[in-house]
């Protein structure tokens, strides 16, 4: 039987579904190193903390560019040997891998964020055609499944990537370095994360097959005849569904909550938790012997932080695993409320966020993670459960390009505002683009209201085959 987009799908086995996702851990290291580390990166180069949200602003605005498109091309695409989706995969793994082996190489801060345009557009070209391939290849009743098993090879990816400076530290490699140059530990953790992105890319690549078009030459003259494309992704940003739109909403706060942590976590909690903020070295006098020592010292204490800072963001990944291992048992036989799983998961999240100003000692900065894991693993799977059965099938790369406006659009506001509210509000002050995230969770939880949980009998069973 061919199963293309009118027939039924066979149900897959937890190893089919796992291979086919396997890809996003490799991604997850893309995201991780970058999420985790851009930022030390960039005060290592001289960036100052109230300018880092806007140098982070290449990422949402090639995902606002790069995903729609992607989306678009990969559903209008047949490769004999490649399928549709799997193109997008490999070409976007290799550039990625690329700009990851030269990113923490950067010698000035032009050269870092150029790079982190790079970077973010390659992944994002390998990342939304996975989102499409879990509605490509599985039945609806197995597609919260899919989804949950995706965000656990994330949360793996987020865990073991976020401590790879720390691990490779531990190894004897050197985290400290002179002024304007990356640790050693850092470029090699990146160079690590650059293979690992190609081969979990290359394991999926060569172990998941697609569904040809049930009419191909019927699918080459839709092709031909499709008129002007960006017309068309214009039209259907227009024509969204309206559970789309109400999902889009919740997506806004989430993703906000997130870019602000990622842009900002490190100067918030190394200054603010560890007392240890980065030096400027603008402010020593290197030739002088005294002060060059003083240099080393204060830089050496921030980037000891900045380790631990990213070994303790390693936990929400950790967390976001363990809960995504729960949810993938529960989902394979009962049926979710999807929209009462997410609720919940933003506020725990956001009271993870919030406590982080408050932490008595570092340590307990594992349990304030742990709860912004919850969050995470659902941010990452429930609201494309709920959106896979609202969207058509063979759109659905598409849609899942325009669905991620919705997360780039919140970072680039977030890109242009945090730092200047940071700096006019809250005497520039990082910690507080924490509590920032942490009630914007809060504030997306409680905009679930305008979402409708599907009534559909087999909308949220998740049946595995095993």
């Amino acid at each position: 039987m061919n199963p293309g987009t009118t027939q039924p799908k066979p149900q897959l086995s937890f190893w089919q579904i796992w291979n086919m996702s396997f890809g996003f851990l490799g991604i997850q290291f893309g995201f991780a190193l970058q999420g985790g580390f851009m930022s030390r990166i960039f005060q290592t180069l001289g960036a100052e903390k109230d300018a880092l949200p806007l140098l982070w602003i290449a990422a949402p605005l090639t995902g606002l560019l790069v995903q729609p498109v992607i989306g678009y091309f990969s559903d209008r695409t047949w490769h004999p040997i490649l399928g549709r989706r799997r193109p997008y995969f490999l070409i976007g793994a290799i550039l990625a891998s690329i700009a990851l082996i030269f990113m923490p190489h950067s010698s000035a801060l032009w050269m870092a964020v150029g790079l982190l345009w790079v970077l973010d557009a390659s992944i994002n070209i390998s990342m939304e055609p996975f989102r499409a391939l879990v509605a490509d290849k599985l039945p609806e009743q197995q597609r919260s499944y899919g989804f949950v098993l995706q965000t656990l090879i994330i949360g793996i990816g987020t865990w073991v990537a976020s401590n790879l400076p720390w691990f490779v530290n531990q190894l004897g490699v050197s985290n400290e370095a002179g002024p304007g140059v990356v640790p050693m530990s850092v470029k090699v953790a990146f160079a690590v994360g650059a293979m690992v992105f190609l081969l979990s890319i290359l394991v999926t690549v060569f172990t998941t097959k697609e569904y040809p078009p049930e009419d191909l030459e019927r699918f080459a003259e839709e092709k031909k005849s499709s008129g002007n494309f960006i017309g068309e992704i214009v039209h259907n940003i227009l024509h969204m569904p309206r559970q789309m739109l109400s999902i889009g909403v919740v997506q806004f706060f989430s993703w906000l909550s997130f870019f602000s942590m990622w842009s900002m976590a490190t100067p918030a909690l190394t200054e603010h938790v560890f007392k240890a903020p980065a030096p400027d070295p603008a402010a020593f006098d290197t030739a002088v012997a005294a002060q060059a020592e003083a240099f080393q010292t204060a830089n050496g204490a921030y980037q000891n932080a900045a380790d631990l800072v990213g070994s303790y963001m390693g936990y929400y990944g950790l967390s976001s695993m363990v809960v995504a291992l729960l949810l993938s048992f529960y989902a394979s036989r009962f049926v979710v409320n999807r929209k009462l799983v997410h609720f919940v998961s933003l506020l725990l999240g956001g009271i993870g966020f919030l406590s982080m100003a408050y932490v008595p000692s570092p340590q307990y900065l594992i349990l304030s993670f742990a709860l912004v894991g919850v969050s995470w693993a659902s941010i990452l799977s429930m609201p494309y459960a709920l959106l896979a059965s609202c969207v058509e099938e063979k759109k659905m790369g598409l849609y899942m390009g325009i669905f991620n406006m919705f997360i780039v659009i919140p970072q680039i506001v977030a890109a242009t505002l945090l730092g200047p509210t940071l700096k006019a509000v809250f005497d520039n002050q990082p910690i507080y683009a924490l509590m920032i995230s942490g009630g914007s969770l809060i504030l997306g939880a409680l905009c679930l209201v305008l979402v409708r949980e599907p009534k559909s009998a087999h909308g949220g069973v998740v049946a595995a085959a095993h």
